[in-house]
């Protein structure tokens, strides 16, 4: 199955690349202009206009880190995909780059997708992305034409790209339209590249392919096919190793499952974004050793690229770190009608716990973001007791233990984004079914309903809960016992002051310590 691939890169101009980007500044310029920002983040990365989705291209180069992201800039809605761009010295302060992507091949005529950037045995970083053509020529209902295409950058700033063109096309006799996002890396001497595709027969699988020269690729076979015959697409695909703790190597797959089902507390967001655990060898199959699990278990998390990071400065090991992307897939959507839409996730690293599974806590440089701190001790309620810990929390990060041996309360915790209407988004231990619960039913805007993320029957004999929150303007985010879980979730607060306040229901809680750490603009606002 090897005539899909061209011998040499294929490049199709339909338009002067420079002012297809201006042209998107413009857009992305009078967006912002007339931008609302009652919910727009202080320290999460969004765009300054316009819909973002996946984020792109991560690489640490040249000393910057470099997050590139989907957008739109031309509305709030999905359309026409470019990809923009932010960098930093420290992951703590961001600056704005030029858009660095806009559509200006037949091959990407209907949208730049999703990709990666990878750096080369030269020491030179490359792009691989995804080009996107409706089949029909005009719309989605004749399906998608999707190819892997090739850019590298002009210069260590990566301000400006040079498109190589396309480098693998796409055999529309054994694919169903989706065949997207792709994963490079290298093991042994061998550079290897997977990427999402939906199959002839509508099944979620992940292509391998292999090259010597990162510019000629050959298929190798399927790398994994999801065992559910529901998961029709797997997108944003990762794949990379990492070593448990008794330094046997094990690999992390990584997707996006399209299609999956509702299951008890399982997969109940639109599209499901997880991992599974197990071993692999060059050329052969993944072989999983654990059952599908989520990376983020909130309302709205989706399409997460890792990337790692070698070298002294990063600890001699290296880092894995990925970013996800806070999806808004359910109407009503409330800040598309504030002139953008869509932020990512903080950076997490990820590593395995002694459990032996994933574990994605906040990257280290995030506490360069406190301002100061508020140490409110210990703290004990009462059955149905209530306690203000803020009264206008706009953007803060919360650390609390929670004495779970010496709490009664069916349920407790906080309540934020509370206003004066009587709305809050509530973050709660429930005793009930032993989970770590986002509860938005009393939210005033947009999507309601509640996320859960379990425990552990080691975490819960331990007798304590820590949790870190980290509440934005318009978001909340939950690590849970150092990240062995996490919940991600909108949180649309109502006009007013946005007070924190420490409940317990139908009970007594105790908190052995909690600290509210107010947090600075990352620099993009």
């Amino acid at each position: 199955m090897t005539d899909f691939i061209p011998d040499k890169p294929v490049y199709t101009p339909i338009c002067d690349h420079d002012e297809a980007l201006a042209k998107a500044a413009a857009g992305v310029a009078e967006l912002a202009a007339h931008r609302n920002d009652r919910w727009y983040p202080k320290f999460h990365i969004a765009s300054d206009g316009g819909w973002i989705n996946d984020p792109n291209g991560l690489c640490y180069y040249k000393g910057r880190w470099h997050v590139f992201y989907q957008l739109h800039p031309y509305g709030t809605q999905w359309g026409l995909c470019h990809w923009g761009h932010v960098s930093s010295e420290d992951m703590v302060t961001w600056r704005r780059e030029p858009i660095a992507f806009a559509p200006s091949l037949e091959q990407e005529k209907d949208g730049v997708f999703s990709g990666s950037a990878v750096i080369g045995d030269d020491g030179k970083l490359r792009f691989y992305y995804t080009g996107h053509r409706w089949a029909n020529g005009h719309d989605n209902t004749g399906g998608d034409w999707q190819v892997q295409m090739l850019a590298t950058p002009d210069d260590d700033s990566l301000t400006h790209v040079t498109k190589q063109g396309m480098i693998i096309d796409c055999p529309t006799d054994k694919v169903d339209h989706h065949y997207r996002d792709p994963k490079v890396w290298k093991t042994g001497d061998t550079w290897y590249m997977t990427f999402g595709v939906s199959s002839a027969d509508k099944r979620g699988q992940m292509w391998l392919f292999s090259s010597k020269d990162m510019d000629h690729w050959t298929y190798e076979r399927v790398l994994f096919e999801h065992p559910d015959p529901n998961v029709f697409m797997l997108e944003c695909p990762d794949f990379f190793p990492i070593r448990d703790k008794e330094g046997n190597e094990k690999w992390v797959i990584g997707f996006s499952a399209m299609g999956s089902k509702p299951n008890g507390f399982m997969n109940r967001n639109v599209n499901n974004a997880g991992y599974m655990i197990g071993t692999w060898e060059p050329g052969g199959e993944f072989k999983p050793e654990t059952e599908f699990r989520l990376w983020d278990c909130g309302h709205n998390y989706y399409a997460p690229q890792s990337f790692h990071v070698d070298g002294p400065e990063h600890g001699g090991q290296g880092r894995q770190i990925v970013y996800g992307w806070m999806s808004p897939f359910v109407e009503p959507i409330p800040m598309q009608q504030d002139g953008w839409c869509g932020q990512l996730t903080l950076p997490r690293e990820i590593t395995l716990g002694e459990d032996g599974d994933v574990v994605t806590a906040p990257v280290a440089e995030m506490e360069g973001l406190r301002t100061d701190t508020f140490d409110h001790g210990s703290i004990t309620l009462d059955m149905d007791g209530e306690q203000v810990i803020a009264d206008d929390a706009e953007a803060v990060e919360i650390e609390m233990t929670i004495d779970l041996a010496h709490s009664t309360a069916e349920r407790a915790g906080l309540k934020i984004h509370a206003t004066e209407n009587g709305a809050y988004t509530y973050v709660a231990y429930d005793d009930q079914i032993g989970r770590v619960v986002v509860d938005r039913q009393t939210m005033s805007n947009g999507d309601r309903g509640y996320r859960t993320a379990p425990l552990t029957q080691a975490e819960l004999a331990s007798g304590t809960l820590d949790l870190r929150v980290f509440v934005d303007r318009g978001s909340v985010e939950v690590y849970v016992n150092g990240g062995h879980q996490v919940l991600s979730s909108y949180s649309y607060a109502s006009e007013g002051p946005r007070a924190i306040k420490l409940v317990a229901e139908s009970g007594s809680l105790k908190v052995d310590s909690l600290k509210l750490h107010h947090m600075k603009s990352i620099g993009l606002e």
